[in-house]
């Protein structure tokens, strides 16, 4: 899309400049509030006349007939898409390995993995290469890579962003995300992408949108009447790596310092989340993913020998090792003899996690957890073991199954050469220099601020008391 974008951006600073000698800027930047402003768009996100792939070799040719309603929104605004960005093969997994293309590097620590599925977006973001990025979520693939590349990422409240144009993975659990350096970067796209869409039945109004166009950092007197919740069953994991958890102590004596009123809560239902979430999400993406069938789009590798072998060997070639795994085990938890149980119990489950989440923020205000278990790790240390690769969602997967908004905020990062673990400043102090020396165990720590349904404007309001006390730690980091 690269030589678009300069037509885009010529035609922009034209406008930009007709406005300014007629004494209309104001005006011009009321209607087109983006106007100029590039951003980085995930490979499953519909841009018209343009290749959409979600990085598999199945859909490889394939042009998109029409745009997204985010994209659509976005470009009304003046926002300019700047490309298309790798991903975790149809959005199946926390690294970006699993794409066609190979694997996203970190820029902070390129032998490091970027997260996923939306680890291109995240990049690109991260090393400065645009304003903001959009990506999608499942169970935890903005927010993941936006821990593990120092930058924010929102999970909006289901149905905020409306998924037309939006390739499906899980379509209960599906939502776009937005990330960027400071949380008035995610603010002003969300309130101007938000709101129903006629082409999605699932989509909803977000109240209070109109806060989200001139963000205001919370008050310390607001934070005097906050209450904070920590479950205990994330700070009891035996999966939490020793400098995440230092990082997160730390965020909380933050939110203490400011008045806040935080208690450890017991969430028992949080320990079926995972389970859950995999049986829910992989037999929907089991269904889903039965359109790519060799017929109607994308490659088709047809020998003649009927319908059924050329069904088999489309899908034989066209898709990646983990997406075959994620729809063998959906097939196999919806079929005859197993869904009346497993399935049916994976959504009751769910119904359950609901319920509790939402009993909870009843008594408080905020949903206080680290983003994943351990920082970033490096390339091709879990590509081969799936089970811990899916453990990197275990903090993340209750927000998806609840439906409710979350932001990962750069909180800090991990132990390096001279440089200990714990809050970060902004990035131009040690953790800059551990970065530009190289030193490939000083990386970002995430730490995730989750509110009730429709509580953006709120918990982006937290993240930017956090963004002003902490000017820069969304910052890339590596400019090399």
């Amino acid at each position: 899309m690269y030589d678009d974008a300069l037509e885009l951006a010529k035609a922009a600073d034209k406008e930009i400049q007709e406005a300014r000698n007629a004494g209309k800027l104001d005006e011009l930047f009321a209607e087109k509030p983006l106007l100029g402003l590039p951003f980085a768009n995930k490979d499953n996100i519909s841009v018209r006349g343009k290749k959409l792939t979600c990085s598999s070799k199945i859909l490889a040719g394939y042009v998109a007939p029409y745009n997204a309603t985010v994209i659509n929104r976005l470009m009304n605004a003046g926002a300019i898409p700047l490309g298309r960005c790798n991903q975790d093969e149809f959005a199946m997994g926390s690294s970006t390995e699993y794409s066609s293309y190979g694997p996203t590097r970190n820029p902070i620590n390129r032998v490091y993995v970027s997260g996923g599925s939306s680890g291109g977006s995240t990049a690109a973001v991260a090393a400065n290469q645009a304003l903001f990025g959009l990506g999608t979520e499942t169970g935890g693939s903005v927010r993941l890579p936006a821990s593990y590349c120092g930058i924010y990422g929102l999970k909006p409240t289901y149905g905020v962003l409306s998924r037309w144009g939006v390739v499906a993975y899980g379509s209960s659990l599906d939502q776009v995300g937005i990330l960027g350096h400071t949380p008035e970067d995610i603010a002003l796209p969300l309130s101007l992408m938000s709101g129903v869409d006629m082409y999605d039945d699932t989509s909803a109004d977000l109240p209070e949108s109109q806060k989200l166009k001139k963000l205001e950092a919370m008050s310390d007197s607001d934070f005097a009447k906050l209450k904070v919740a920590i479950p205990k069953q994330f700070l009891e994991s035996k999966g939490l790596d020793p400098d995440v958890g230092k990082v997160f102590a730390d965020t909380r004596a933050w939110f203490e310092a400011k008045g806040a009123k935080i208690d450890v809560v017991d969430l028992p239902v949080l320990e079926a989340s995972i389970a859950s979430y995999y049986v829910i999400a992989l037999s929907e993406a089991a269904s889903n993913l039965s359109r790519f069938d060799g017929i109607r789009y994308g490659q088709r590798i047809d020998n003649g020998e009927g319908y059924d072998q050329l069904y088999v060997d489309t899908r034989s070639a066209g898709f990646g090792p983990e997406v075959k795994r994620r729809i063998i085990i959906g097939n196999y938890v919806l079929s005859e003899q197993f869904s009346g149980d497993t399935y049916k119990k994976g959504m009751s489950v769910r119904a359950r996690i609901q319920r509790d989440v939402a009993k909870l923020f009843e008594s408080y205000d905020l949903i206080l957890c680290p983003t994943c278990p351990t920082p970033s790790f490096k390339l091709g240390q879990k590509v081969d073991d799936p089970l811990e690769m899916y453990l990197s969602d275990l903090f993340t997967v209750f927000v998806n199954l609840a439906r409710i908004p979350s932001i990962s905020v750069p909180c800090g990062h991990t132990a390096g050469k001279g440089v200990e673990a714990g809050i970060t400043k902004g990035f131009d102090g040690e953790f800059a220099a551990a970065a530009a020396r190289g030193d490939s165990d000083s990386m970002p720590v995430g730490v995730q601020f989750a509110g009730p349904m429709f509580s953006e404007a709120k918990i982006l309001s937290i993240a930017q008391a956090w963004e002003k006390d902490h000017p820069g730690c969304g910052s890339p980091v590596a400019e090399k």
